[in-house]
């Protein structure tokens, strides 16, 4: 996954979140709870690949009165990395093979209603990829 994404693909990255999140949106006021948990679950692996990592050190002491604290608006802030377009249709591929692959292991033990719960879901994200 890329640092920085190179030019036109943020605008795909951007695109591809946005229907995400419309979608989310629509299942909510649809009360699709299938929808409604596999778009969540994407959502929340976009935001976990885009979290950088913390660093191991303490930042030196800014102020005398809490040691490590820094001040300033923002100071807690940390960039988030950005993900191309190509980086978050491999994210939902993941999503999607991991879907198919538990459906597969609930058909095997009998969960014919998990297994199809899981196999909608995988559908609803397979359809962001068109």
């Amino acid at each position: 996954m890329t640092c920085e994404p190179a030019p036109g693909q943020a605008t795909a990255a951007e695109a591809l979140r946005a229907a995400l999140r419309h979608g989310l949106t629509t299942a909510l006021k649809a009360r699709d709870t299938d929808a409604m948990a596999v778009l969540r679950t994407a959502i929340a692996a976009i935001d976990n690949a885009q979290a950088v990592p913390a660093a191991g050190l303490s930042p030196p002491a800014a102020s005398a009165h809490v040691a490590g604290a820094r001040r300033g608006v923002g100071s807690t802030e940390a960039a988030r990395r950005q993900l191309s377009g190509s980086d978050l249709r491999d994210l939902l591929r993941d999503q999607i093979a991991e879907h198919a692959r538990e459906a597969d292991r609930y058909a095997d033990l009998g969960q014919a209603d998990a297994a199809q719960r899981l196999r909608r879901q995988a559908r609803t994200l397979g359809a962001y990829l068109q």
